[in-house]
């Protein structure tokens, strides 16, 4: 390994595996408290502030990235796009989470997809971005390919599914807060195998016709 790629990985002095368990936990359970808080006839805004407000009830330590909920057309946005506008959740639509906070000093991030009513095509796609997630995270566990050939894979296998996936989302590095100043660029972008508790693999699709996406993220671990 050189010195440039184990730079990569590095971590700070309070890094934990453990730690960054609890954080993906506590992630976890963040998630699923705010989905069952998000109904129909919420605006995307609400559903943000609701968000907080169970952060701060958990007892996190701090947000490290922007909390997102989109609704609607918005889960085809990526991470550094804005929303449009304020939409209001439908009885039959669709959203995703995705959150990043810290807790006992270890960054969490996670991301999930749901939906409200019975539209099947919406159902789909939720699953879909969660198949894809399992079938790449295996692919990481069973054949301890490299960042670049895991991506390669996520794209291969989302086309034989029938979905688009979104290459600009490539997964990250995560670690002890802040981990920005030993950041190792994005996971699709990384030579080499990546080591356990370290990078947040994502993945979003867009449907192939219909106006909407999924999201799923979670730590490699």
């Amino acid at each position: 390994m050189t010195a440039a790629l184990s730079n990569k990985e590095a971590v700070g002095e309070r890094y934990v595996l453990e730690s960054m368990r609890h954080a993906q936990q506590m992630t976890w359970k963040a998630i699923e408290q705010i989905a069952c808080g998000i109904v129909p006839g919420m605006h995307e805004s609400e559903a943000v502030a609701l968000g907080k407000q169970i952060l701060g009830e958990l007892g996190m330590d701090r947000i490290w990235h922007p909390l997102l909920i989109r609704f609607g057309a918005n889960t085809l946005k990526t991470f550094k796009q804005r929303s449009e506008g304020d939409p209001v959740l439908g009885t039959d639509d669709i959203f995703f989470i995705d959150m990043g906070v810290v807790w006992q000093g270890h960054e969490g991030d996670a991301g999930q997809t749901f939906t409200t009513g019975n539209d099947p095509h919406m159902i789909a796609c939720a699953e879909a971005a969660r198949e894809l997630f399992r079938r790449v995270e295996r692919q990481w566990r069973e054949a301890q390919v490299d960042g670049v050939a895991l991506y390669r894979y996520a794209h291969e296998q989302a086309d034989a599914m029938g979905w688009s996936l979104n290459l600009d989302i490539k997964g990250h590095r995560v670690s002890d807060f802040p981990h920005a100043i030993y950041r190792g660029g994005d996971l699709g972008d990384f030579g080499q195998y990546p080591n356990t508790g370290l990078w947040i693999l994502e993945i979003q699709i867009a449907h192939p016709q219909l106006p909407y996406g999924a999201f799923y993220e979670d730590l490699l671990i």
